[in-house]
This record gives structure tokens, sequence and C-alpha cells, in this order.
């Protein structure tokens, strides 16, 4: 059984006038949660924003919050609050000026897991480029094949009828539809951007949505007399399994 932990959007540095503490006590919440549980997790997912503006004070924060993790290894790709240079220096200690996509594979003993970047610098929306995709076909096709892979991004590639994160979602989905459809081996698709928690199906596999940290998306039909955001709700997280034949996941509040 593969047990593992995902969370996103935690947008630290995002200021409502605080000077971002808020954002950085709710990821330290969620951190601590984690780090607190008895058991062992396999593996922790960050599906992207991690940061509000792509500061490099912003990623010097995300790279002490990350490294003092338990849990290993902790997995992260980009969201579209991140810019690949600073992200890439302060966290892959990778060269700043690099603007290319951020797409990373970790083949791990029970899963491999490979993360994808699915931001267009300058823009909300998302969508992974010819270069992306042909990476992700090319290293799913080098296996291993009797463990389950998981395709992560931060942009969903269908609606998830949020008024919000819609219009602002991962377009071009077809073509990456293409590319899962050759590899039986891919358990799910994982993201975030939603900030919501939610479950659909994307290319007739599982596409799981975390919820936020930062603040949680109140869905169309339930009201949105302060606006669409609530950032009164606490923190929640995603605990997925994978048992060998199939993916549950499991929704947390962290108090």
């Amino acid at each position: 059984m593969f047990v593992f932990a995902q969370l996103s959007d935690i947008h630290l540095g995002h200021d409502r006038g605080d000077g971002g503490a808020r954002a950085r006590e709710r990821t330290e919440r969620v951190l601590g949660h984690l780090d607190a549980l008895p058991g062992d997790l396999d593996a922790v997912l960050v599906t992207g924003d991690l940061t509000d503006r792509g500061t490099e004070e912003e990623y010097a924060e995300a790279a002490g919050l990350l490294a003092r993790s338990r849990h290993a290894p902790l997995l992260h790709c980009p969201g579209n609050h991140d810019v690949r240079g600073p992200y890439r220096a302060a966290l892959l200690g990778g060269d700043p000026a690099d603007d290319a996509p951020v797409n990373q594979v970790h083949r791990l003993p029970g899963a491999t897991f490979l993360m994808c970047d699915s931001s267009i610098p300058g823009r909300g929306d998302g969508h992974l480029d010819d270069a992306t995709l042909a990476w992700l076909d090319a290293e799913l096709a080098a296996g291993p094949y009797d463990l389950p892979a998981f395709v992560c991004f931060h942009h969903p590639p269908v609606p998830l009828h949020g008024q919000y994160v819609d219009p602002i979602r991962q377009f071009g989905e077809e073509r990456l539809a293409a590319v899962v459809a050759r590899h039986a081996h891919v358990a799910a698709l994982l993201c975030g951007h939603t900030h919501t928690p939610a479950a659909t199906t994307f290319a007739g596999l599982p596409l799981i949505a975390a919820p936020g940290v930062v603040s949680t998306l109140r869905m169309p039909w339930e009201g949105d007399a302060d606006g669409p955001i609530d950032y009164a709700l606490p923190p929640l997280l995603a605990y997925h399994v994978h048992d060998g034949e199939r993916l549950t996941t499991h929704f947390r509040v962290v108090p």
C-alpha cells in the first residue's frame, strides 16, 4: 500500500494586510499536522502556487518551511503564481535565468510521480506545452510499468464548475488525454488551483483536485455575498492511498 498526502496553493507571501503572516501560519499548521502523524507517509505533494508573487524572498521562505518537514520525499510543481527562475533557483538549486518549464520525474519504490509545469508565464490559465508533453510521454514510456504513475500539475484540465477557476483552468487538454491514454500504468491525475476539494475523471482516469491551504473557494450554489473566496475556513489537505489496484482519496480539515 502506498500512502501519500497532497496539499496545494499555500501562497506564501499572500498579503491581506498582514504581511503574509496568515499564509505562513496556515502552511506551518498543515506541515505540522503531517509531522505529528503517528505513521510515516510515502510522499508529500504540493501542487503549485507555493508563493503568491514569485519573489526570491517568498521562495526562500518556502524552501525553509519545506525543508523542516520530516516526511520525504516532498515533491512539488509550479502554479500560475509561481515564477520559474526564482522557483528553480531556490527549490531545485537550478539556474535562475532558465525560464523553461519546470518538469520533474520521481521514481520512488512504490510509485512514479511526474510533476508537470502547467503554468504560462505572466498568465493565470494553464497549458502543457509540446516540450512538456513530449517529456511526459517519454518518461511514462520509460516505466516502470508494474507501479502506479501519477501525473501531477497545477491547473485542472476540465471545468470543475467553480466560477472563479474555470476560466483559468488548463486548456489544450485533448493533447494530454492522448498521452495518458498510451500508458496503462497511469493511475490518476492530481492537481491544485481550485482552492476546493474535487474529484472527477479525465481521459477515463481519476482526476483529484487538492483543496487550498491559504483559502477555500465557494461554489456558486453556496452563495458569495462576501465574494467567492472564503478566508475563514480552516485549511484542508488530501490523503491518497493506492492499494495496488485503485486510488482512494480522503480529505481532511486541519484545525
